[in-house]
């Protein structure tokens, strides 16, 4: 009797292996394969690039994306339910007419970094805004911006910082609290979740690859794979449009009850800036249904600590990836957003089979 899921080992902690072992699933499933070369290199010297794998016919009206690796190191998660699918036979399980997209690692520099934000210290779904317009206000995250990135990593400065977090949190409550967080920000590069200046490097291959595929010629379904909010292993969808759009609509349809809306409530997200959807639904149009889903891992202050840790440290330069401050500092990033147990895995791989069956059979039906 077979009582641990094998495709538990898909799963990787070193970029290199991931994306070779993303590559190699996809050419053994017939796919056809492009990479987009980072300009910039891992903390080995590395290759850095996105890789996309396109399954079944190049005129289907309908298509299926599965992104991973928005969020740099969360695409240790998303690649292995990629490496999954390919490997379990989705080329074969298409339903006529359908075909589909992977993106491997569509921020591989901070996947290889073991990063959430790209080379820029940019938050890539807070980078989907219009630069030529005047940014979003966000005076609640100036007031706490030395607290959510300390000037050191000193106990007694975290200390400090979380209460004053928590005192904010009392004054305000708590969802002004995970907006100020959370929402995104424009003034404070090296910040937490910050939105940049101009289009990063992930961006702009994104709008090339909605180009390149024809995208609004179609009708396409976006499930963009995420980690680090949440209930441990608990995969939440999270709608990408506006609530009474049709979009919506067709979102509860396909997903039923397990999605939420940011802005109905109810979601573990709050109402967030420069979303990667707001891009796919400029360039796409009335034919995208996108949902993002997220796995919880970590409580919030362990991730808080680890985020904290990070952002210090690349404010110092690029690291030394072998000194013992990077290492530990790296292990906390990769335990806050890709658990080490083999139950975590095995959830996130059914959920992920389940919602692509589900998107699967509501574009069959649009």
């Amino acid at each position: 009797m077979q009582l641990l899921d094998p495709a538990v080992g898909h799963f990787c902690t070193d970029y290199a292996t991931a994306r070779e072992r993303f590559l190699a699933a996809a050419t053994g499933a017939g796919a056809r394969i492009a990479s987009h070369r980072h300009p910039l290199s891992g903390p080995r010297g590395e290759v850095l690039a996105c890789d996309t794998a396109w399954l079944g016919p190049e005129d289907a009206p309908r298509v299926l994306v599965l992104v991973s690796g928005a969020h740099g190191v969360e695409g240790f998660a998303g690649s292995g339910p990629q490496i999954d699918l390919l490997s379990r036979g989705l080329a074969r399980a298409l339903p006529t007419g359908t075909a589909c997209l992977m993106v491997h690692g569509i921020n591989p520099h901070g996947f290889a970094w073991w990063r959430r934000t790209t080379e820029e210290g940019v938050d890539l779904n807070r980078n989907f805004v219009d630069f030529a317009a005047a940014l979003p206000e966000n005076p609640g995250y100036a007031e706490l911006a030395d607290a959510f990135v300390t000037p050191d990593l000193e106990e007694a400065t975290l200390q400090r910082a979380e209460a004053r977090m928590a005192e904010y949190r009392a004054r305000h409550g708590e969802a002004a609290y995970l907006t100020a967080r959370g929402s995104g920000q424009y003034t404070h590069p090296g910040g937490l979740f910050h939105g940049g200046t101009a289009p990063s490097w992930s961006r702009r291959l994104t709008e090339q690859l909605i180009a390149a595929h024809a995208m609004a010629a179609r009708a396409v379904a976006v499930v963009d794979l995420h980690t680090g909010l949440g209930p441990y292993a608990h995969g939440e969808l999270i709608a990408g449009a506006e609530p009474e759009s049709e979009t919506a609509a067709r979102l509860r349809a396909w997903y039923g009850p397990t999605l939420t809306e940011p802005q109905r409530g109810g979601s573990i997200i709050v109402p967030q800036w420069g979303m990667a959807h707001l891009g796919w639904s400029r360039l796409v149009g009335a034919g995208l249904t996108f949902a993002y889903l997220e796995f919880g891992t970590r409580p919030p202050a362990v991730m808080q600590r680890a985020l904290c840790a990070d952002h210090w440290l690349h404010a110092q330069g690029t690291p030394d990836w072998d000194a013992p401050l990077t290492r530990g500092i790296k292990a906390q990033m990769l335990d806050a957003y890709l658990p080490a147990r083999d139950d975590w895995k095995e959830m996130v791989l059914a959920r992920v089979r389940q919602v692509v069956r589900q998107a699967l059979v509501g574009l069959s039906a649009q």
